[in-house]
This record gives C-alpha cells, structure tokens and sequence, in this order.
C-alpha cells in the first residue's frame, strides 16, 4: 500500500486490526507460512550500511518481520534482538516477553540455524540482508551457548526429570549400542513374517475393526501410510514446542526397547528430527487412550512424513516438507508394520503426564515453605509440628512435610523473635489451615512418589501392538497400549495436588480477614475503604481452586465404545493428562498469590513491631522483594502475580531455603544422637 500522504491506515487480517502511522513512505506486507508478515522498508535511494531481516517467532503459530537498519558498525546482536522484540511488541500492542522468557537469536537456514552471541559484531558475524530468527524460550532452559547435552535412549532408564528437561531444546538424543541391536532384531522378525507371507495384524491386514482384512503384498506400504492419514483425526490447538518434544523424545525412547519393529533408519531419521527440532502439528484433543494416543502420535508421525505441517525455531510453521528440507533431512517413508508402530502407545498421555508430575513435585515442596511463612504471619505456632507426634501416625509424606516446617521456623538455630513475642499467648492451638498442613500437604507428597512410580515404569515400556517378540522370532497382539495406567495416575496426581491449592486459599482467607489476622489490617493494607488490597487476589485463588473442584473429577472412570465395538474399554487418559496440567497450573497461581499475601503481612508485622522473622523466611521475602514491591497502595496486581508464578515455576523458592533445610536436618539428627 502506497502511503505517501503519510496518513494513518488499518491493515486487516482475519480478526486482527493494526493501526498503521507511517513515518516512512512505503509499507510491505506479503504471506509466508499463512501468517502476515509486515515491515517497514527504506526507499531505494538510500544507502544503509546493512539491512536485516529480524523475523519474530513471538507465538508458536505466529511471527512478524521487519527489515532493521544497522547504520554504526560497531552494534552488537544484543542491539539487534531488542531491537527486533521492541518493533514486535509494539506492533501487535502486547507484551511478547512473559516472565520466564528469554529471547535468542539465531541465523536462518540454509545458513546453519546457529545461536548468535549478544556481544557479536554484526558487521562480522552477519551479511546484508541475512535473515536472523529471534525465538522464545524458557529462561530455565540450558544456556544455548552451552554444548547441548546429549541423552543415551535405551528405552529402560528415562526418567520424568529428563523428558521435562528434552523439552527445552537443549538436548540430543543418541541410541546406545544395545538398543541398536534390539531394533535390528526386532526388525528381523518383521521382514521375515513379510519375506514368508505370513497373515499379522498390523503388518499384513487392517486395523482395528478391519483386522481380518488380508491386505496385497505390494500395498503393505501404502497401508501404513493410509493408517498414519486417516487417524490424523486430532482437534485444538497445537501442543507447545516442548511438549512435543516430550512426545517425540518419549516415542523414541519407546521405540528404542527393541519390541516395534521398526527400521533403524527410520529411527534414526525420528532422532535427526528431534536434534533439530523440527516438530509436527498435534493437536492436543482427540485421544482416547486406547489402542493408545493414535491420534496425536498419527499427527506426530505425519510431519516425519513430510506430510501436514511442522515447526521449527529457524523457520516457524510451515508445511512440513519445507521444514525438513530446510534442515536437511529426509522424510519418513514407512514399511510394513512402521505406521503402526509409531502411533500405538501411550506417549500422549506419559510425556504430558511427566511435566504434570515434575511441577507438581516443585510447588509441593515450597508450598511447605510458604505455608511456614503464613503462619509466621499470623503469629501461628510450630508446636504441632513436632517430631514426635507426626512418628506416632508414620506417613512418609507427612513427615516430610512436618520437618520442611520445623526446619524454617522458630528452632534453635533458626531463631524469630515473631514466634517468641508470643510464646506465652493465650491460644492453645491454630486453625486446620495452619495446624494440618502436613497432614494434608503431606498426602500429596506422598501421591506425587505413587505417581512417579507409575510414570517412569510407563516411560520405559513397550505399548505396542502386536509385540515383536526377537527372542522367540514371533509377534503377540496383546493390549500394552491400553493407558489405564497413566490414565489413573494423572487422576490421582490431579486430586492429590489440588488439595494444597484448597488448604492455601483456606490460609489466604485468614491471612485477608481482619477478624482473623491476629491485628493485620483488612486485606493487608493500610487505608483500607481507599485501598481493597488482597481482596480481589483472594477471590482469583478461590476461582482457580473452585475450577480445580470441577476438573479432579477423574476422567478415567469414563469409557467410550470404539471401533465398532472392537476397542470397547479405553482410558481417557489424554484428558487426564491435560487436567492434571491446568490443575497444577492453578495450584502454582493460588501458592503464589498465598506467597505474596505472607509476604506483605510479614513486612507490616515487622514495621508495626519491629520484629523479625527467622534466617530462610526473612530470605525468601527478600526474594520476593527483588520482584514485588510491598503492598502500601493499591495498584494493578496481575503482574505480581505473574512475577511470583514465576519464581515458584523456577524453583525459587525452594533453592532460597534448600541449605536452611538440610542444616536443619543435620542438626536434628545430630540431637537424637545425644
């Protein structure tokens, strides 16, 4: 569009609106990847030292582009990034860097897809008009400048940390030498079933409904592809990049057991995919969970196939075979058996499930140390949380709990002057809120051990359909597929966590309520009738942990009839595993928002006071200090919550007491000794 007058103009694209004011007389706008791209470009009598093209990746399925002027040889790729997220950000009027995020930049390919260094010249490290892709990425990742570490797949060891951790991007995946093996055999026993003409389901009949339909000998391809397009059937919105890395990591390791019969080629074209991070499209609903995830793992598959469209951090979405093209690498092409080994599981669920688990493993433990704060606030005390009475009712969990409490409260190494002002006080015992929390916080410990049993046996079993059997030379059809199991744990996690969500906003309503605060004003602060305070953060807690009430129902307890009745029990574990996580993610907000009430009604007990807390209390509140101003009027509060989400998501907490505890424990240990 010509803007010459330079007068203001809206560019629309679907539901979108962008209010263009030109300073500059010409505006570009072409479509790659069915996403709008726009930019400003100089007139052509201008000479600029050196243009680039900074494409934006500022969403999974969205980017923006815009040439960027460097005219001083001596800018840096830090100026460059900025630069280019500042123009992005601006453009579509939002904020792209959410707390956790970092952005990095790299070349684009056919180039080589490298991380560029913030303090690299770009005159030196970059041509004019190189295209340089700015991507997003968890701030907890491992530094991209860092060798990528690299994870041995054999199918038995993979454990829920490392799954979360092959989602950030970082990792490679290599096969060890006995998984090769495995594969080779197992494959063995495919291309002789196929050299002898023997009848197996899944290698030379249909599926399902259809399995006593003998398919010809030269369509045993064409039947695998058929299968991996027409349960491409998945709905929603796409899973994140790192979840499906989660998936494609998890289906590799599977497949690495030796028990599929895959080609060794045609897995180690999967792991060439997973090292470059050239993902495919899955959308997140349409499994049932059994015969396993066939639904996701079909769209997962597809991308391999050069089929439907992939993502990846150097070219954003695009149709798949431009993105392994873009990379190098080959598409998948199946032989007997291959299309059904690659959906027939239950990855789905497990690689979800693992991220639930993981996270909920990390709030657990500083939902403990927040707990503590609260009750310091509200001159709560840790009596009984004593040794002794939680060894009388020996709950693994519930110990644990009492002791993460004994260690950051009132002790003798760890003294408060809170706790002591009101040693003598007339109140025999606190609420259930204060007093059970490790019997209620403790139960959850204890279902996030059960789960994890579940998980990492899960991870690291075969779930195909038939069973190549090397050993005996022959294929099973058995059920390994079915994801009761998973299903059930994702149930459990689900009600297991969400408890502590429940206690906490039972907490914040004291921590908020003046005529149970112990003299902290009215929804802690000052001026209250000018100023509400906590009192709306309250009612978001109560919402998430209502909504919590809705989705811990278990979806497993339901099942469907599929496949003209021939799969007529399955699991629903793919909503489990996808409640679980939103129910985690609530719990994370509501400890939060519990983490920043403590905090302000700690802050107005010192200065009302002038006491002190103990050593790892008052270091967490200054943690959360270096983010969060204290409370004394009021002011927007969603990105104080959104900072302390983030803190508690980066295991903050935790790692500002985790020394705390251990001398604690040292030092009741060495106690009993005496």
């Amino acid at each position: 569009k010509s803007c010459e007058s330079q007068q203001p103009f809206a560019l629309e694209y679907g539901e979108h609106v962008l209010q263009v004011n030109l300073s500059i007389p010409y505006l570009f706008i072409f479509l790659e990847s069915s996403q709008p791209r726009f930019g400003p470009i100089r007139p052509p009598e201008e000479k600029p030292v050196m243009n680039f093209i900074v494409d934006v990746q500022y969403s999974e399925a969205t980017s923006i582009s815009f040439e960027i002027l460097s005219d001083d040889g001596g800018q840096t790729v830090e100026w460059l990034r900025e630069e280019g997220v500042r123009r992005a950000a601006e453009a579509v009027k939002s904020n792209i860097s959410p707390p956790g995020t970092v952005w990095v930049a790299r070349r684009k390919p056919p180039t080589s897809g490298a991380v560029l260094k913030d303090d690299d010249l770009l005159h030196i490290v970059l041509k004019d008009k190189d295209t340089v892709v700015l991507v997003m990425q968890h701030s907890n990742a491992p530094n991209p400048d860092q060798l990528p570490k690299v994870v041995k797949m054999d199918g038995c060891t993979l454990a829920a940390q490392d799954l979360v951790d092959l989602g950030y991007g970082q990792t490679m995946i290599e096969l060890t030498p006995e998984a090769i093996e495995e594969v080779k055999k197992a494959r063995g026993v495919i291309d002789r079933i196929v050299a002898d003409k023997r009848v197996v389901y899944g290698v030379s009949t249909g599926f399902g409904k259809f399995a006593t339909t003998k398919i010809n000998e030269d369509e045993l391809e064409l039947l695998q592809e058929n299968l991996i397009r027409s349960h491409c059937a998945g709905v929603g919105p796409p899973l994140s990049p790192e979840k499906t890395r989660r998936l494609l990591a998890l289906r590799i390791n599977i497949l690495s057991k030796g028990y599929s019969g895959v080609r060794l080629e045609t897995l180690e074209k999967m792991i060439k995919a997973f090292n470059a991070s050239c993902l495919s499209y899955v959308p997140e609903k349409g499994t049932v969970g059994a015969s396993g995830d066939l639904a996701p793992l079909s769209h997962l598959a597809l991308g391999l196939m050069g089929e439907g469209k992939m993502w990846s951090p150097q070219t954003g979405w695009d149709s798949a075979d431009t993105v392994l093209a873009a990379h190098s690498l080959e598409k998948i092409k199946l032989g007997p058996k291959e299309g059904l080994a690659l959906i027939n599981g239950t990855q789905f669920i497990t690689a979800l499930g693992a991220e639930a688990l993981v996270r909920a493993r990390r709030i657990a433990a500083q939902a403990d140390i927040v707990a503590a704060m609260t009750l310091e606030a509200l001159r709560g005390t840790n009596v009984a949380f004593d040794a002794d009475v939680h060894a009388a009712r020996p709950h693994t969990g519930q110990q644990l709990v009492a002791r993460r409490l004994r260690s950051v409260l009132q002790s003798d190494i760890h003294p408060s002057s809170i706790a002591r002002d009101h040693v003598n006080c007339d109140r025999v015992q606190d609420a259930y809120c204060l007093r059970c929390t490790p019997q209620v916080h403790g139960i959850a410990n204890d279902t996030i051990e059960f789960v994890e049993q579940i998980l990492r046996t899960e991870m690291n079993s075969a779930t195909d359909n038939p069973m190549v059997l090397s050993s005996r030379d022959i294929t099973v059809s058995a059920g390994n597929f079915h994801g009761e199991y998973p299903a059930k744990a994702m149930d459990y996690l689900a009600i297991g966590i969400h408890e502590i969500a429940n206690i906490s906003e039972r907490r914040l309503e004291r921590l908020c309520n003046g005529a149970y605060s112990e003299g902290l004003p009215p929804f802690l602060v000052n001026q209250g009738g000018l100023n509400s305070g906590f009192m709306i953060a309250h009612c978001t807690a109560a919402a998430l942990v209502s909504e919590n009430k809705v989705l811990t129902h278990p979806s497993s307890v339901d099942s469907q009839t599929t496949s003209a009745g021939t799969e007529d029990h399955v699991s629903m574990g793919g909503f489990a595993a996808r409640k679980a996580l939103t129910v985690v993610e609530h719990v994370e907000t509501v400890i939060a928002i519990e983490l920043l009430a403590a905090c302000q009604g700690l802050s107005l007990r010192f200065e009302k006071s002038g006491l002190t807390s103990t050593k790892p209390i008052q270091d967490v509140l200054a943690l959360v200090r270096t983010v969060v101003e204290p409370w004394d009027k009021d002011r927007v509060f969603t990105p104080d919550i959104e900072a302390a989400v983030d803190l508690l998501q980066r295991n903050k907490v935790w790692e500002a007491v985790e020394v705390y505890v251990a001398n604690y424990i040292k030092f009741e240990e060495e106690q009993k000794k005496q």
